[in-house]
């Protein structure tokens, strides 16, 4: 039998920081998923009724084209919260969420959700600033796509990747779940210029590879992020 949740423990970043109140009444609602390698988690037009909220592994969220080709467009790591707009809106998924890995996560009814946001509303609050930071991000992102070079992009993209393991380092090992033609998808290039770029990267000493194993060092990949197209 798996043991409830301490309200102590309860950290959900949909709500944003939460009371001591608040983390009591979400502690109960909240269940324990567990995903093996390669599971289609939802798939687009299904129909959304929880949000979940990623404590490990990695989930990739994509579409599929008419023709078949899938866009593969974010990797939710630990810590990341995904399916909340289906959820918000009362309409059906956006896009398909498939496990890269063995993964975990906190899932929350929507019938849960919407009690929780007409009874308390500094958790109600706490999803408005969550979905402006959305958009934020969103605004961001664009930016980096029109004005920085790819392998500033996927320098960026590895830092989020290596950060989403918890406490990071000088140099730390990163093995790739996804391939380059997903990686391309991520961050806006074709799969033979993601290859140049990873040359680019070990070319400044940023990473040495290994199959899909990446030594990366974490100072020189941090200055190359910041490049923006001259």
């Amino acid at each position: 039998m798996v043991a409830p949740l301490s309200p102590d423990t309860v950290r959900f970043p949909l709500f944003g920081l939460l009371d001591a109140a608040d983390s009591a009444a979400l502690a109960p609602l909240l269940r324990r998923r567990r995903f093996d390698a390669g599971r289609l988690i939802f798939q687009r037009n299904d129909p959304a009724d929880e949000v979940l909220l990623v404590t490990a592994g990695q989930l990739r969220i994509s579409v599929c084209s008419v023709e078949g080709r899938e866009l593969a467009f974010r990797i939710a790591v630990p810590g990341d919260t995904i399916g909340e707009i289906g959820v918000l809106d009362n309409r059906r998924r956006s896009a398909d969420v498939t496990a890269l890995c063995i993964s975990e996560a906190f899932a929350l009814g929507r019938a849960d959700l919407n009690r929780l946001l007409i009874s308390r509303p500094q958790m109600a609050m706490g999803v408005i600033q969550f979905l402006c930071g959305r958009l934020r991000d969103t605004s961001e992102q664009l930016e980096t796509l029109a004005l920085q070079r790819i392998e500033a992009r996927l320098a960026r993209l590895l830092l989020r990747l290596l950060s989403a393991g918890g406490p990071v380092c000088a140099e730390m090992q990163l093995t790739l779940q996804i391939t380059q033609s997903e990686i391309g998808g991520l961050i806006g290039a074709s799969r033979p210029k993601v290859n140049v770029a990873f040359s680019v990267l070990e070319e400044h000493g940023a990473i040495r590879r290994r199959g899909k194993t990446l030594l990366c060092r974490l100072p020189i990949l941090g200055k190359i992020a910041e490049t923006a197209e001259a």
